[in-house]
């Protein structure tokens, strides 16, 4: 009875590491164990996270998402490309829309296990395998396309597939825009005024890049964000006039819509509201390309130019500042 029971678990062990040899079994079991750690670290019942707003929800989300590749990847091995490349992507988005990532091991361990889900192929059959049991090989058609066998149809398209979805995500939405002005059109002040928002959030993704704006001291490099559109909360401008009068420019809440592009010589605030950093023009973000979800607190930015299709605005309020001081009069002689 014994030996018949230790031979069972020998066949079952057996039978489980063919089984495992057969698919990119770690980098499943590694997925697994980054979802199911993105998607526990909150701790809390899910009409808490609810109540959290994106933040929670995406928590849960991505966290289901990555155990799914996972699984995914158990058992149905031949979608390893399109799911590890998938699992990249995901892993590296929830750094920015859930908890750091689950304090970056969940992004760490996901993007790990879909490197390797990506990167997997079958082994060959053993040769003493081979020689006992040969398999025919099936007759070989002239290939009218050599380079067609390099590149599988199915491999290329599932890893440009994230890519073109990615590419059309970005692509703002149909209709009349007038066309963002060239930063050569426009002069841009001397001392750009200065932009201060407790909530920024764009629409969609936003695209990073540097560019040249002329000034009355000759070109000035500024960071261009592009974006389908932005909501900036508790807006306040401040500027000045040629004759060096302050001006002030309030409004509870201001609504850029249409193409939108923004040319920024520093930018300063907190991303989710937990991470303060500060761009410039030598030190633009990593990678250049934020995406949706994404928002910045307690901002504050030198604004040289905006450029916008449509401009609304709720409790707007212009009104001057503080004037300069008169210079001393001379002492009497």
């Amino acid at each position: 009875m014994f030996l018949t029971r230790r031979t069972r678990g020998t066949r079952r062990r057996a039978r489980f590491a063919a089984w495992r040899r057969t698919r990119p079994f770690w980098a499943g079991a590694l997925l697994v164990l980054a979802g199911a750690e993105i998607a526990a670290v909150p701790l809390a019942p899910v009409s808490v996270l609810v109540g959290l707003g994106l933040g929670g929800v995406a928590a849960l989300g991505i966290g289901a998402a990555l155990v799914a590749a996972g699984l995914f990847l158990w058992f149905l091995p031949h979608t390893r490309h399109y799911v590890g490349m998938h699992a990249v992507i995901l892993s590296v988005l929830s750094f920015a829309v859930t908890n750091l990532g689950g304090f970056l091991a969940g992004m760490l361990l996901g993007i790990a296990g879909g490197a390797m889900g990506f990167a997997w192929s079958p082994g060959q059959q053993p040769p003493a395998q081979a020689s006992e049991q040969p398999a025919p090989e099936p007759p070989r058609l002239p290939d009218p396309d050599p380079g067609a066998a390099a590149h599988p149809p199915h491999k290329t398209l599932a890893v440009a597939l994230p890519f073109v979805l990615l590419a059309a995500t970005a692509v703002p939405a149909p209709g009349p825009r007038p066309p963002a002005p060239a930063p050569g059109s426009v002069s841009v002040p001397r001392t750009p005024p200065t932009v201060t928002t407790t909530r920024f959030t764009p629409d969609g993704f936003t695209l990073a890049r540097v560019a040249e704006v002329p000034t009355a001291d000759g070109p000035r490099r500024a960071m261009v964000l592009s974006m389908r559109a932005a909501s900036l909360r508790d807006y306040r401008l401040r500027t000045r006039d040629g004759g060096g009068a302050e001006l002030a420019l309030d409004a509870d809440e201001l609504r850029l819509g249409g193409r939108v592009t923004l040319y920024l010589t520093r930018l300063t605030g907190c991303v989710q509201g937990i991470l303060c950093l500060t761009f410039t023009p030598d030190r633009l973000p990593v990678p250049p390309v934020a995406p949706p979800f994404v928002f910045m607190t307690d901002v504050t930015a030198e604004q040289a130019l905006v450029a916008s299709g449509t401009i609304g605005a709720a409790g707007l309020a212009l009104r001057p500042g503080r004037s300069p001081a008169p210079p001393p009069a001379p002492p009497p002689p």
